[in-house]
């Protein structure tokens, strides 16, 4: 038995299995070069994406938004029509507040501007506003939850608007959303 112990600690540790330090390094290496190439293939993707007027579109809307209120019985629901530079009109629709269909105690505060291809009718943003208020109503709250049920909503909502003002509204840009 003695031996057998003896013959055991002649051997030395046993054999390594698998791959160097080297190879796995440079594996470590590779995949970081190739992760690091696919965002920055991806960032190009996205930001190529945006075009010109969503850029003018959004730097109104956010550098200095008008009151919710209708300006001196003109017809507008939100405040003053706004030229973007490639003839866009960015019109800011009053807030809407109302519940969901269910549950029916949420509460959803909602402010959205359109973006006109070109100027219209000032009661287009009212019906326009009425419309997207309607279609708020039948929301449920499972279909408006994560990233995705979010981006359903503006599709949906950017559909509404296109089909109530005979394809003007070029996009539907949600400001504020709130549930309470």
């Amino acid at each position: 038995m003695a031996a057998a112990v003896k013959d055991a600690a002649a051997e030395g540790p046993p054999a390594k299995s698998g791959p160097s330090l080297v190879v796995q390094l440079g594996a470590l290496v590779a995949m970081t070069i190739a992760a690091a190439g696919m965002g920055w293939v991806s960032g190009g993707f996205m930001t190529g994406e945006k075009s010109g007027s969503e850029a003018a579109a959004h730097a109104p809307a956010a550098a200095g938004a008008h009151g919710a209120k209708s300006e001196g019985g003109h017809g507008e629901s939100g405040g003053h029509a706004e030229t973007a530079p490639h003839g866009d009109t960015l019109v800011p629709l009053a807030a809407v507040t109302t519940n969901i269909a269910s549950p029916s105690d949420v509460w959803v505060r909602m402010e959205v501007a359109i973006v006109l291809d070109e100027p219209q009718a000032h009661d287009l943003p009212g019906i326009v506003q009425q419309d997207l208020l309607s279609y708020i109503r039948t929301v449920k709250m499972h279909e408006i939850e994560g990233a995705s049920g979010l981006r359903h909503l503006r599709e949906n909502l950017q559909e509404r608007a296109a089909i109530r003002s005979d394809g003007h509204v070029k996009q539907v840009l949600i400001r504020t959303l709130l549930f309470e």
